[in-house]
């Protein structure tokens, strides 16, 4: 861990003006990494879902939930990600009705590529907290997410 001189307090306001300025930077980056990949932003955060399951491969319901689409939607998402070359459908051994997604490697090695050294650099910055101080902001990032896509789905109410 890097020495870092103390942190002076910070109000709600403050954090979240910073987490609007975070989301705002998150949001360009991911259109231009989409971009870069020949993808659109939810194809990319679709297959983003995938590559993180890794070996347990992902229905596509699965990924309607996650990413809060209709499985029709997904379906879309599907055939554009299989056409690029990102993804494949396997069966489902154990219902053959589904379908599982799996990534292809040379599509999650060119992620993993653009990817790499941003997250290499978060690593660094993660380095500059104590552990005690990730665990406070694993559980905030953990605990916005929630509320955040229970806020979406209220919204989705009629």
């Amino acid at each position: 861990m890097t020495a870092q001189p103390p942190r002076p307090p910070a109000t709600p306001a403050q954090a979240l003006s910073a987490m609007d300025d975070l989301i705002a930077a998150s949001l360009v980056g991911q259109q231009e990494m989409a971009q870069r990949l020949g993808l659109n932003v939810t194809d990319l955060t679709c297959f983003g879902y995938v590559i993180q399951a890794g070996e347990d491969l992902l229905t596509a319901g699965d990924l309607a939930t996650r990413v809060h689409v209709t499985t029709g939607a997904v379906t879309g998402i599907l055939n554009r990600l299989e056409r690029a070359g990102y993804v494949t459908r396997r069966p489902d051994p154990r219902d053959r009705r589904r379908v599982r997604v799996a990534a292809e490697p040379a599509a999650v090695a060119r992620v993993h590529a653009l990817y790499e050294p941003y997250y290499a650099r978060l690593h660094t910055l993660f380095a500059d907290y104590s552990p005690e101080e990730t665990a406070v902001l694993t559980d905030w990032f953990t605990r916005a997410t929630t509320l955040a896509n229970a806020y979406r789905e209220e919204l989705r109410e009629p």
